[in-house]
């Protein structure tokens, strides 16, 4: 098992640029450590890597560049992001106990995210009977849900230029209230159900299974943060209030429209 201690040395490694900025644990640490966790998967594995894993590493090594690469975009050129990033509760003074806490559980968070296929790679070079169908399953689900990710983003920017002081209703937002966050639920679920092909053991289960719900969770947190803001920002708005109760809020067709009452959500 040296490999996951080369993972969580990197993870650790990148994440650590959480101690710049706190909120970077949770930013820009997580996209540049996601990409550097799966290039070290396909590294480390790279005489039985096979087309689909290598697409799944592939799809993750992407999202993470552009997720790092995006939010730096954002800070510099964002007044409204900086406003948000640069909040009192963000730059508060943190003790060094719950620093070192946070930098432990991002760093733990995103070798379990990562996980599932080098588990599916560790057990094929050790001879055990791994499923190729159930990778091809998960890396496709994780691509689409990376491009569904990309297209969200883009329609907001294109929406926010024409009317900046607009909620978005247009396009991928007509279906879902946040389908940025929906992409990246499934491009994980894509990711952890390799883990059904792939021989794992009870503890290489638990380790995936940790990250994909923890993920989840922050990507809930992170629907319930957004909508907050937009109730302060368009609560008045008529249009506004009949958009959210019939849109659902992170998973299309499902009718969960709010959940801003689940304080136990707050990240």
């Amino acid at each position: 098992m040296n490999y996951l201690y080369i993972l969580l040395a990197i993870s650790f490694a990148i994440s650590a640029v959480g101690w710049v900025y706190f909120i970077y644990f949770f930013s820009i640490g997580y996209g540049f450590a996601i990409s550097a966790l799966s290039l070290a998967a396909a590294i480390i594995f790279r005489d039985v890597i096979t087309w689909p894993a290598l697409l799944l590493c592939a799809v993750l090594f992407v999202y993470g560049i552009r997720l790092g690469l995006f939010l730096l975009l954002r800070e510099k050129r964002s007044a409204s992001y900086k406003k948000i990033l640069y909040q009192p509760d963000n730059t508060a003074k943190k003790p060094l106990f719950v620093m070192f806490m946070i930098w432990i559980s991002c760093a733990l968070l995103y070798v379990g995210q990562v996980s599932p296929v080098t588990f599916h790679l560790y057990n094929l070079r050790a001879g055990l009977p791994v499923s190729e169908c159930w990778m091809w399953i998960g890396a496709i689900i994780a691509a689409v849900g990376v491009v569904i990710e990309m297209v969200a983003d883009a329609q907001k920017s294109a929406a926010k230029k024409v009317n900046p002081s607009r909620y978005v209703d247009t396009g991928l937002y007509r279906l879902v209230r946040c389908p940025n966050y929906f992409g990246e639920v499934l491009m994980w679920t894509g990711s952890f159900i390799v883990c059904i092909g792939s021989c794992c053991t009870v503890g290489q289960w638990l380790i995936a299974a940790l990250g994909y719900v923890g993920i989840v969770y922050v990507m809930f947190s992170g629907a319930r943060r957004l909508e907050l803001r937009q109730a302060e920002a368009y609560g008045d708005d008529p249009d506004f209030q009949t958009y959210i109760k019939k849109t659902p809020i992170i998973i299309p067709f499902i009718p969960i429209y709010s959940v801003a009452k689940y304080s136990w959500l707050k990240g």
